[in-house]
């Protein structure tokens, strides 16, 4: 992308309504606009990471076992009485009524409508386990939407549910979750840690809310320093796989032995048997839940599969819920400075900005056209004639991994200054080479 063409409207001011990191630099780097309380649209910079944050967790879901379906946004309201959900939801949901008077509603979440997909197609324990998701968006009418993304009304969200036939099956399915929920966000380059946790209006016994470390976090968190030292994308030794009972047990042992709690749930006496050079505190964002609840819904909505004897069972379900959107302004409270957004490289807009400091410049202009024609769509070109404080102070607002900067005395020796976003650190080197070294 040319920058002189881009549809980036970066604000050099702070809007007003703007009240923490996250939502000021979304707004001031091009990434988002508000179009009514809580309801954002996302511009071209915002969704190029929106769109890698969904591809991660899309992979991430996939290697699970889990399949992709896609659910309407709209949902019959009777689905809702049949779960006895419709009345006690709240005013959160939005109801809607059509044109032949019939009640509707517009999905916060879609344990019923699943429910009903998975009733009308297995009919027996032989196709069991099933674990279907979706990433669509839902909305949910808060009261007081703040906080841009982090809490707006309309969000992208994935979420997906297990059916099994029985609760060691469904454990098993919840265990496979929680780790591609680990394996998900440190893709992402965050820190997460697994937090027993409420169930809320999903209901259930089991639950986990997933926190990542943040100095402007909504929620105090304390945990073992374990979390910090886990590798869960490798499958070697210390490493876990979604394949083996087993393997995900000891898994969840290490999930589920070491301290991890916020302060809702906090446990001074536990606390204090944490040897004090592995305690750690901090503040940190919900980005996701997990929830069993077995049969409360295939029961209600009078789902059931012919079992082993031939008499019919209920299902043992979960639910499983990654908020993508808020993702986005979470890794930003998460990664940032005073002058912007630090990006990690595996969701960043771009791998690279380009700045040429001298438009016009014969060697520079040339020099930019050969960087930005090799980096094939992942480099934006900052090609406008601005003054080269300027660039410097959009590219770190922005908050591109690498920054290419062609000077014309540069230029002219055939060297560009390569400097990484998150450290600082600048290499004067040949052009050819910022391929090898950006990726």
């Amino acid at each position: 992308m040319r920058l002189s063409r881009g549809f980036i409207p970066t604000l050099k001011e702070t809007p007003n309504e703007a009240q923490i990191v996250s939502h000021r630099l979304m707004l001031r780097a091009g990434l988002v606009r508000q179009t009514s309380a809580g309801i954002y649209a996302w511009l071209p910079l915002g969704l190029r990471v929106l769109r890698n944050i969904e591809r991660i967790v899309r992979e991430e879901q996939d290697r699970s076992g889990a399949q992709e379906i896609l659910m309407p946004t709209i949902q019959p309201a009777e689905l809702w009485r049949e779960s006895g959900r419709y009345e006690d939801y709240g005013k959160e949901m939005l109801r809607i009524r059509d044109r032949h008077e019939r009640d509707m509603l517009y999905g916060p979440t879609n344990e019923e409508m699943v429910t009903d997909l998975f009733r009308q197609a297995i009919k027996s324990y032989r196709e069991l386990p099933q674990i279907l998701y979706h990433i669509q968006w839902k909305f949910r009418d808060e009261v007081r939407p703040r906080f841009g993304v982090m809490r707006g009304r309309e969000f992208l969200m994935k979420d997906a549910y297990s059916f099994d036939l029985d609760h060691d099956g469904a454990v098993t399915s919840y265990r496979k979750m929680m780790l591609a929920y680990m394996r998900t966000f440190q893709r992402l380059g965050l820190k997460a840690i697994p937090m027993e946790a409420d169930t809320g209006p999903i209901g259930g016994d089991l639950s986990h809310e997933f926190i990542i470390l943040a100095p402007t976090g909504e929620s105090q968190v304390y945990f073992d320093a374990a979390f910090e030292e886990i590798d869960y994308l490798s499958a070697g030794a210390g490493g876990f796989s979604h394949e083996k009972p087993e393997d995900l047990a000891r898994f969840f042992e290490v999930m589920t032995t070491h301290y991890a709690a916020t302060d809702e749930k906090h446990d001074a006496a536990r606390w204090d048997q944490v040897s004090a050079d592995r305690k750690r505190e901090g503040r940190g964002i919900e980005v996701g839940h997990i929830f069993y609840f077995g049969t409360k819904y295939t029961k209600s909505m009078n789902t059931a599969v012919a079992g082993p004897d031939g008499k019919p069972v209920h299902p043992e379900m979960g639910s499983y819920g990654i908020g993508v959107s808020r993702l986005v302004g979470a890794v930003i409270e998460a990664s940032h400075d005073d002058a912007g957004i630090i990006w990690p490289d595996s969701i960043a807009p771009f791998r690279a900005a380009i700045l040429n400091l001298k438009i016009g410049d014969a060697a520079c202009d040339t020099m930019c056209e050969q960087l930005y024609a090799a980096f094939d769509g992942n480099a934006l070109y900052d090609d406008r004639s601005d003054r080269p404080g300027a660039k410097f102070a959009d590219a770190d607002l922005m908050g591109h991994p690498w920054q290419i900067v062609v000077g014309p005395r540069g230029a002219a020796a055939g060297k560009v200054e390569l400097k990484r976003r998150a450290t600082g650190e600048r290499l004067e080197i040949a052009p050819e080479e910022t391929l090898k070294r950006v990726g």
